[in-house]
């Protein structure tokens, strides 16, 4: 709300700058409209009340929303900006276009760039650069070890002491459970994140492809379910011993599943995330061997997918990380044993999760919020943001979805500089409309 607005009928504030946006639904819920003043939400109110809405407000704008869910914008954990020194994967420029065009005001920028990010020198520098390009919040996670080389934990209270609230060597995971248990403790003195990708590589190795039918059918060395679920085991006791928050990366499998639940059923500090790919595509892609479908965890069974899709709906499963990672045409378009590993998600992410969680057609758009804002929020120490709503006097961050403009899916025509997505030439609808940033739009035309 400006400072010359005040409080005039009914709890409408007066004010001749602000933004109505009418019938809008606020969790997909029943029609209200929006008054947007500056950075905040001035008031939701009834639409039978817009004549005095109009008349006192005095709104600068009135907008149409025609039904366009609104909630309020999301965090992902889990993405790979690439700058510094991989910049003709992506920028932090594209990378966070992307994120706004997905709907997403933060988001948490994996420590595995050249330079790794080790240093609160590193810190300041991947901040500095994300707040002179976008509005999008770019969080630096802090790796777990120097270099991500396994051997010495990283400086943990000095970076965060530099603002860093999560820590993970994503890409490698921690395989010395000495290292795992002192980084748990120290991040757990501080009530920081440690977020593990859980790939053993004394289990997993050089695998390809998830082990069974997708392994057998190419002939490419099999990538065991083991190899995810024995470290979440190992890490789960450890963070139980600690009191060290361990996140869990990109679960893939129903034995890891069924690990994480029995975790959390003694009430150990354990949370975890599940990928967008991870709750729709199967082995069945890899297994024709287009290194499109090359990913870190590995495509898994469809009983896997399954597993994954009821156990974000029990919560054991508690938020989406896209994992968004761009890379090079040429990196994906040699033979699958030399192609990179990952795809991009974070243009996607929105349109898929709402598909596959949808019941008879319809999206809990609470269930949403939940599991993109308001549980990745909170894990990653953001409590300002995890306790914002749709609502009178909080931030004007949001993000507006068309559940019915349906869009087939380009990577050419996308924000981000990776092609290498798995949904090309698929068509979803829940397509972002606008997104919005402290009030002002970072991404759509609704205003």
């Amino acid at each position: 709300m400006t400072q010359d607005s005040t409080q005039s009928h009914q709890g409408i504030p007066r004010t001749t700058s602000a933004v109505l946006i009418t019938d809008v639904r606020p969790y997909g819920e029943q029609p209200r409209d929006l008054l947007i003043d500056g950075p905040v939400i001035a008031g939701v109110f009834d639409p039978r009340l817009r004549p005095l809405v109009l008349q006192h407000a005095q709104p600068a704008r009135v907008i149409a929303g025609h039904g366009l869910v609104v909630v309020p914008a999301f965090v992902d954990l889990h993405v790979h900006l690439r700058e510094p020194g991989g910049s003709d994967q992506e920028t932090i420029a594209t990378g966070l276009a992307a994120a706004a065009a997905g709907g997403f005001s933060d988001v948490f920028a994996m420590a595995n760039t050249n330079p790794v990010t080790d240093t609160p020198e590193r810190v300041q520098w991947m901040r500095e650069q994300a707040e002179q390009t976008s509005r999008v919040r770019a969080h630096p996670v802090g790796s777990i070890t120097i270099g991500l080389a396994g051997e010495r934990v990283s400086p943990i209270e000095e970076l965060a002491d530099a603002g860093v609230t999560l820590f993970s060597d994503d890409g490698k995971c921690v395989d010395d459970a000495g290292l795992m248990q002192d980084a748990l403790q120290r991040t757990g003195a501080l009530g920081l994140t440690v977020a593990q990708h859980a790939q053993s590589h004394a289990l997993a190795g050089s695998g390809q492809l998830n082990a069974g039918f997708a392994a057998e059918r190419t002939g490419l060395a099999p990538w065991p379910v083991s190899g995810e679920a024995a470290i979440v085991a190992r890490d789960s006791v450890l963070a139980a011993e600690t009191g060290g928050h361990l996140h869990v990366c990109h679960v893939s499998t129903r034995r890891t599943v069924e690990v994480v639940r029995a975790a959390k059923a003694n009430g150990w500090p354990v949370s975890t995330e599940v990928t967008p790919h991870h709750l729709l595509l199967t082995d069945e892609l890899s297994a024709l061997a287009s290194p499109t479908f090359k990913v870190n965890p590995p495509l898994r069974s469809s009983d896997d997918v399954h597993a994954l899709r009821a156990a974000l709906t029990d919560g054991v499963i508690e938020t989406i990380g896209t994992d968004h990672a761009p890379h090079t045409v040429a990196s994906k378009s040699c033979g699958w044993s030399q192609a990179a590993f990952g795809m991009t998600g974070l243009e996607t992410a929105l349109p898929v999760v709402a598909s596959v969680t949808a019941v008879d057609g319809v999206v809990d758009w609470r269930m949403i919020t939940h599991i993109m804002h308001d549980r990745p929020a909170a894990i990653g120490s953001l409590p300002e943001v995890a306790n914002s709503a749709v609502r009178a006097g909080d931030p004007a961050t949001l993000v507006f979805v068309d559940e019915q403009q349906e869009q087939t899916v380009d990577g050419a025509s996308q924000h981000t500089k990776g092609l290498n997505t798995p949904f090309q030439g698929v068509t979803f609808g829940y397509q972002v409309v606008a997104t919005l940033i402290d009030g002002e739009q970072v991404h759509g035309s609704l205003f």
